[in-house]
């Protein structure tokens, strides 16, 4: 699959399809990612070739599919192929274990589902685009700061190499 260069993702991981599509239209309102849906996690591992900026995974994702991995399994295999993926679990588990186990093995944030989720999933999809922002203006101001130390190591050269020609000419 030929990646697109301007292209950002957000992969939506969830068995419900209706949760998929109602978090994938308030999120498109208000962002201009590209929004894939999958209904599995094995076929979202399969695009992580697309690098997708955030990934939002159903914690009890395929709970009813025996040789299905679930949220937690997902999220390892994730971390395995890309380590710095920022993934963020949806759960309708309140349980402060479920949310430590998910942070255990490399989620970003962890949200339960309810009538504040979409508005923490816009909070969080928005602080990781304020993030991105925030490196690329860092590699700019890396490239203009080697640029000036270069130049001013050449000033310094070209300083030294005079003196030297006006004391030798003396």
């Amino acid at each position: 699959m030929a990646v697109e260069q301007n292209k950002q993702y957000v992969f939506l991981v969830d068995d419900e399809p209706i949760q998929n599509e109602m978090l994938k239209d308030f999120l498109s309102e208000r962002f201009k990612y590209q929004f894939k849906t999958y209904e599995s996690g094995e076929s979202a591992i399969q695009d992580l070739g697309l690098n997708p900026v955030v990934i939002v995974l159903d914690y009890h994702l395929n709970a009813h599919l025996p040789d299905a991995k679930n949220g937690v399994e997902v999220l390892k295999a994730i971390k395995e192929v890309k380590p710095d993926a920022k993934v963020v679990m949806l759960s309708g588990q309140d349980k402060i274990e479920v949310a430590i186990e998910s942070m255990k093995y490399g989620a970003f944030d962890y949200v339960i589902k309810g009538e504040t989720a979409f508005s923490r999933m816009e909070n969080i999809v928005n602080y990781v685009n304020e993030i991105d922002n925030i490196r690329e203006a860092n590699k700019t101001y890396k490239k203009v700061i080697t640029i000036l130390f270069i130049a001013l190591i050449a000033i310094i050269g070209i300083s030294i190499f005079m003196a030297m020609k006006l004391n030798s000419a003396y």
